[in-house]
């Protein structure tokens, strides 16, 4: 049999699986194994990790306890009930002042992965145009290449705070495009989107016709102003659809639930597709949820417990030389990556992040799109808040010592 001949052009066709380029993050989880051989005995700073490093909150722990003794939650969950749509719309008016229909402008979805992936089958076409901003998070686009959509970059740089500068965009290739992903606050950058932005965007989507794709796992992890919402700002809802995860917000990673929510149209498309691609989550975890979902005191604790990490991160980094300073959001620091250390030359932050893993047991994420940068996560591990500061002054002392060129 020529199984070669079976696969899809898509994922390579008869050169699927014979590639040997290899992905950043494997490449980082090679060099943690060769840290580990060459120093036994060196504990591993990770800061490249991007979940979270505690519990979901213990009202929502309690409520799954409860919940999954019912029989009522046993069986498919499909599009979701009402409960948690309902929690997921006190949610968006508590936080951010949003008011939306559960009946019709929310839907759950096991996940955002998941739901990035299932857009494109919903709005996407052969031939059509999908913006995204890099670096980041490339799912959406993915699954739009794979449907033969042309997917064009939109770089995030420092000079232009890390948002999009919309006027650079061709309008030929804007009136072609369908859909224009973002992320704020965003990953890497810890940028946070101003209304001015959000209303250029808006105006813009309108223009071109085009649905915007707010991926927001991050909204309630803002250390300098108020929370927002792209469904916040004048006519948005038409055009936009905005994508929440329990994952950041509730440290209820694995748990697998996140909501889309926004125009009534667009939530509709991606439900249809999700109802042809899943069951839903299992109702009990979506019922945990409810019990805490809308409390802004769990979620400022949860990013108070990230403040205090990223404040002191920014102190021992800034020291051996690093350009830190807090983020506006997220639980990362996206900083320009180091030149060298000592004699040594870095071609680019994929090296230096290699360096220091390898030869100092830090682990990082580099990104080289838009320049090389490295990105530092306040999710690394500890034996609790008093554990912390160990782990950070164990981070300055080897940095220290690394004698890093800038």
């Amino acid at each position: 049999m020529n199984h070669e001949q079976l696969f899809a052009d898509r994922i390579g066709g008869t050169q699927f699986g014979k590639s040997t380029e290899i992905y950043k993050f494997e490449k980082i989880k090679r060099a943690k194994a060769k840290a580990r051989a060459l120093h036994p005995d060196l504990e591993i700073l990770d800061f490249g990790v991007g979940e979270p490093d505690q519990m979901a909150p213990a009202p929502i722990r309690d409520a799954l306890k409860i919940e999954c003794d019912k029989p009522e939650n046993r069986g498919y969950a499909d599009n979701g009930g009402p409960e948690f749509k309902q929690a997921a719309a006190q949610y968006m008016k508590e936080f951010f002042g949003v008011e939306l229909d559960p009946a019709t402008e929310i839907n759950h979805s096991i996940g955002t992965k998941p739901a990035l992936a299932m857009l494109p089958l919903a709005f996407v076409n052969p031939g059509d145009v999908v913006f995204q901003t890099v670096p980041g998070y490339p799912v959406m686009a993915t699954h739009s290449k794979y449907l033969g959509a042309e997917v064009v970059d939109i770089p995030l740089l420092e000079e232009n705070a890390f948002l999009p500068d919309l006027s650079r965009i061709d309008p030929a290739l804007a009136n072609r495009c369908k859909l224009f992903y973002i992320n704020y606050p965003n990953n890497p950058t810890g940028a946070v989107a101003t209304p001015e932005f959000y209303d250029e965007l808006v105006a813009f989507a309108k223009k071109h016709n085009i649905l915007i794709i707010q991926d927001a796992p991050y909204s309630t992890l803002v250390y300098d102003g108020e929370r927002t919402s792209l469904l916040q700002r004048p006519g948005a809802k038409e055009c936009t659809l905005e994508l929440h995860s329990m994952s950041k917000a509730y440290n209820m990673t694995g748990w697998r639930l996140a909501f889309f929510c926004g125009a009534e149209w667009a939530v509709n498309a991606l439900a249809t597709i999700k109802d042809n691609c899943d069951s839903g989550q299992f109702k009990a975890i979506q019922k945990a949820a409810c019990a805490g979902i809308a409390d802004i005191s769990l979620a400022n604790g949860i990013r108070d417990h990230y403040e205090k990490r990223l404040r002191k991160m920014a102190e021992v980094l800034k020291d051996v030389g690093f350009d830190a300073k807090m983020p506006g959001g997220t639980f990362f620091m996206y900083l320009k990556a180091p030149k060298g250390a000592g004699e040594i030359e870095f071609a680019n932050a994929e090296e230096a992040s290699l360096f220091l893993i390898e030869n100092y047991g830090i682990s990082t994420v580099p990104w080289d799109n838009t320049g090389p940068f490295v990105r530092f996560g306040a999710v690394f591990e500890s034996a609790g808040e008093d554990d912390d500061e160990r782990v950070l002054n164990e981070l300055a002392a080897r940095l220290k010592k690394a004698d890093l060129k800038f």
